[in-house]
């Protein structure tokens, strides 16, 4: 079959996209799946760097996210059966093999099915960053109907999702992106308010549009600005953190403490399967429904898997602002 793998963790060079052996027939609750279409995520291209250690099978396949077709199921699976379209993430992580291949095995646990009507494409993009956001709203944040919700960097694949679960939920939206045309787009998505950053200060516009402050504050940037983040909540405001590895940001102890704040920090991978697939219950009720639209940025081969993964990282890392929605690869 045909794959993306690596040999050392480096640059989007050393992604090799060749053949490699065709994953062996599923076994125990395993379903070996036909990929028809892959999304790309920050986390893989600081798996694929070296930036986040992590031991990886030699060759390793990247990818998290994946959208197919069960082709064969081992003796214990209950939940699928060969024809049955799939989507699913938490691969590539933790010693598992990724989904940028013509074929994968994966556990049942971490694979849902695709609601009639909703393209590979969507469910791929959807994956990780729909769970992530499920997850932090619902489950750490817990986002309430009336509450006021800031996105801030609201126009990538986590950011737009948020906006969309928040309006869902029955929240004021209040987002914060880096162009016209990123704030025209959000709003269409259903923002309430589009803050443009680089034109007006996030915080003097929060002061006019919410002047009590912000309930749930959601933060993709890598390198958090705490001043500012909680001088703008609400009492009881709630932070969610989702990104910064290496970040080590001032904080203001006084300010967090009066206001009886909170902050939640986390990753998807580490939640339990039942949480995850709570969550991906939600996203194919909404899909399905065409609530919930996955902001793609462009559609690309996977033998273009190098060039996506410097798309990325010049994005996430070098902030270029190149991207506005998820990469998606179709083998």
């Amino acid at each position: 079959m045909k794959a993306v793998y690596l040999l050392e963790p480096g640059p989007p060079e050393n992604l090799i996209y060749g053949e490699l052996p065709d994953p062996p027939p599923p076994t125990g609750s395993r379903l070996l799946v036909r990929v028809r279409a892959v999304a790309l995520n920050p986390i893989d291209t600081y798996l694929r760097s070296g930036m986040v250690k992590m031991d990886l099978p030699r060759p390793f396949i990247p990818g998290c996210d994946f959208a197919g077709v069960v082709e064969a199921v081992g003796p214990e699976v209950r939940l699928f059966e060969p024809g049955d379209r799939v989507w699913g993430s938490n691969q590539g992580l933790l010693g598992r093999q990724g989904t940028f291949a013509e074929r994968i095995t994966v556990d049942e646990c971490w694979a849902y099915p695709i609601p009639e009507g909703v393209s590979d494409e969507a469910a791929a993009a959807t994956a990780l960053v729909g769970i992530t956001a499920h997850l932090g709203l619902f489950r750490h944040a817990r986002l309430e109907r009336g509450e006021t919700l800031f996105v801030n960097g609201a126009s990538g694949g986590v950011g737009s999702t948020v906006v969309q679960m928040g309006k869902l939920t029955g929240a004021r939206v209040i987002a914060a992106v880096g162009s016209p045309a990123k704030a025209e787009a959000i709003l269409k998505l259903g923002a309430d308010y589009a803050i443009v950053y680089r034109d007006v200060e996030p915080q003097l516009a929060l002061r006019k549009i919410t002047p009590g402050g912000v309930n749930v504050w959601w933060e993709t940037t890598r390198e958090p600005d705490f001043d500012r983040i909680i001088a703008a909540l609400a009492s009881r405001g709630r932070v969610i953190i989702m990104a910064g590895r290496e970040a080590r940001p001032p904080f203001p102890v006084g300010p967090f403490y009066v206001k009886g704040g909170s902050i939640h920090g986390f990753v998807m991978f580490s939640a339990h399967p039942d949480e995850q697939r709570e969550a991906a219950e939600d996203i194919n009720e909404w899909l399905a429904a065409g609530k919930l639209k996955p902001r793609i940025d462009r559609v690309m081969p996977l033998a273009e898997a190098a060039a996506a993964h410097r798309l990325q990282e010049e994005n996430t890392i070098g902030k270029s602002g190149v991207l506005a929605g998820k990469i998606v690869l179709k083998p």
